[in-house]
């Protein structure tokens, strides 16, 4: 995985589980991915020494990884997201009998049925 894309996810992923981080770990974080600070800079704004901050963004990364793996609210969101983008595609062709089964899909799966 190239780092843009890692860079994407971790930010996809602390949308849904930042909060769930320290005041540290998300003032660390955001500094970095956020607001392109260098590990250098962000050392010197918070008075801690270069490795801290690296290993705190990378302890950080870890964290949320596993929260989706455990939680996977990411995953479910966007296979939400897609189903519901083809039952719009089915309406807008003029299908509403495929757009009701896969709305009735997702409400089901939702409910755990």
């Amino acid at each position: 995985m190239d780092e843009l894309t890692k860079n994407e996810e971790l930010g996809d992923l602390y949308a849904y589980y930042g909060s769930l981080l320290t005041k540290g770990q998300q003032s660390y974080f955001e500094d970095y991915y956020y607001n392109d600070l260098s590990l250098g800079e962000i050392a010197v704004n918070h008075d801690v020494s270069r490795q801290a901050i690296y290993d705190n963004l990378k302890r950080s990364s870890k964290i949320l990884q596993n929260y989706e793996a455990k939680l996977h609210m990411r995953r479910d969101n966007n296979h939400i997201e897609d189903v519901l983008a083809d039952a719009l595609l089915s309406i807008d062709n003029n299908d509403s009998k495929t757009a009701k089964k896969e709305i009735t899909n997702l409400l089901n799966q939702l409910k755990g049925e």
